[in-house]
């Protein structure tokens, strides 16, 4: 019985180490398209936030890490992604966290040129109810585009709410606590250019 259990056990040992072997060869062998993927997915998203034309670099490789808990709703960096023609920076992509939302963090990515006009806002990652929050979505609706354009100034930032609090940006019948959530964000995003641009001008590059 003893040698009997021994060679099991020496057997489910090889077929432990083929395994992790095979997983091992597996996770190299895909790494790279992966990443390839990942980044091919981000460089999408940054061509949807950004102006055709408005830019000849590298949008992946201007990638830094702006640090700001009170504009940015996170203790951790968020990535930050510049547009420049030429030597002229000309737009910003930010990644930004709206804490508030109905079902949890709605993770997003606000661009604005540098006089601070919206160019587009997309939601990354949410978890609010299908059907209902899930319409901040482009593909759900088109509700996220109505920030195309907008600026924000001492002038109108009352505006810069729900219509149900006496803004500009309409709610979801049953769901206004997500949309509420999203327009709060994108606002201190801006608010951030406005009075404190250092953060943006001197963040750390991401792989430091």
């Amino acid at each position: 019985m003893i040698r009997s259990m021994s060679k099991n056990g020496a057997i489910l040992g090889a077929f432990a180490l083929v395994c992790t072997a095979v997983v091992a060869l597996t996770n190299q062998l895909t790494a790279g398209r992966i990443e390839q993927q990942h980044q091919q997915e981000k460089l999408a998203t940054l061509s949807a936030l950004l102006p055709a034309g408005s830019y000849d670099n590298d949008l992946v490789g201007s990638c830094r890490m702006v640090s700001s808990s009170q504009y940015l709703g996170s203790n951790q960096p968020m990535p930050l992604y510049t547009a420049a023609l030429g030597d002229k920076v000309t737009a910003y992509a930010l990644e930004t966290i709206a804490p508030d939302g109905y079902s949890g963090a709605i993770r997003l990515a606000v661009g604005f040129k540098t006089d601070g006009t919206v160019t587009a806002v997309r939601v990354l990652e949410h978890k609010e109810t299908p059907g209902l929050g899930d319409k901040i979505e482009l593909k759900k609706s088109h509700w996220i585009e109505s920030f195309n354009g907008r600026t924000l100034t001492s002038d109108n930032a009352a505006s810069w709410a729900v219509k149900k609090d006496g803004g500009d940006f309409d709610a979801f019948t049953g769901a206004t606590i997500t949309p509420r959530a999203v327009v709060k964000a994108v606002k201190r995003v801006l608010l951030m250019q406005t009075e404190h641009p250092e953060l943006l001008d001197n963040a750390p590059t991401c792989a430091e």
